[in-house]
């Protein structure tokens, strides 16, 4: 279902500042390549959603052109003037559409972050925007949820993120709010996700945390590990980091399955 919001004549291409031709935000990201705070890393890709809004303003309007942060606070402001939902759509909701246009791809996730907390979009109103927007805007919108739901009722909107192959919607999707509520089954298919599509695991937040001794996801990872073997495929670098997380000990899977062993506990099978 297309919003009457989402305007430009491609989905996901937004026009950069100054108009000088176009930057699809939606184009598949290279691995690693989530939008983050200021645009770069796959670990900012988290940061947004770490990050105070207060502190989050400091560091973006920085980073703007004039034109760019008068837009922003405008359109801030206007958030907070009329914050939910008003008729079949918010003005708010305008400004997230506008975003990459008026602030550039590269800001234009931290200013819809930005825009939602000013708005203090409840859960129907976060899942409209993610449900009618484009990946940009969707990515936004988890990078909120921390921000502005307590509770897991939003756990929807991180499923489905996590069901995609996009590799910049999966690294929002396994933030804070994530690491705050999944339960343990899709955690641990969360971090198997990234590893299928190359998403750093540095992306993952508490990973340490969850991680540490949670035996079924090292014979999870063993299984994975040995399926690659068995293919002649390469075992990701980034899985034995994460067994390491689990278990300091443990046999790195690649040797395990030379030797005719299955799991990751460094013992015949």
């Amino acid at each position: 279902m297309t919003h009457p919001r989402t305007s430009p004549a491609t989905p996901g291409a937004e026009a950069s500042p100054g108009g000088e031709g176009k930057r699809d935000e939606d184009a598949p990201a290279r691995a690693g390549g989530p939008a983050g705070v200021l645009g770069q890393s796959a670990r900012q890709g988290t940061t947004l959603a770490l990050t105070p809004p207060a502190e989050l303003r400091v560091h973006l309007t920085a980073r703007l052109s004039a034109a760019a942060r008068n837009w922003l606070h405008r359109a801030l402001d206007e958030a907070t003037a009329k914050p939910g939902t008003h008729g079949p759509i918010s003005v708010w909701e305008l400004r997230i559409a506008e975003a990459g246009r008026r602030c550039g791809p590269e800001h234009a996730d931290a200013a819809r972050v930005l825009i939602l907390h000013a708005a203090r979009a409840d859960e129907d109103a976060l899942t409209r925007v993610y449900v009618q927007g484009t990946a940009a805007e969707r990515r936004a919108v988890l990078h909120a949820l921390p921000h502005l739901v307590p509770g897991p009722e939003a756990l929807p909107l991180v499923e489905d993120a996590l069901r995609t192959n996009d590799t910049r919607l999966l690294a929002a999707a396994v933030g804070p709010y994530a690491a705050r509520h999944l339960d343990p089954h899709q955690w641990r298919h969360a971090v198997l996700k990234c590893l299928f599509t190359g998403v750093p695991v540095d992306t993952v937040t508490d990973l340490d945390r969850r991680a540490r001794r949670d035996t079924e996801l090292a014979r999870m990872l063993g299984d994975y590990a040995a399926e690659r073997t068995a293919a002649g495929r390469p075992v990701p670098e980034d899985l034995h980091r994460v067994l390491t997380l689990i278990d300091p000990t443990a046999t790195p899977p690649a040797r395990a399955a030379e030797r005719g062993t299955r799991g990751t506990d460094g013992k015949e099978s």
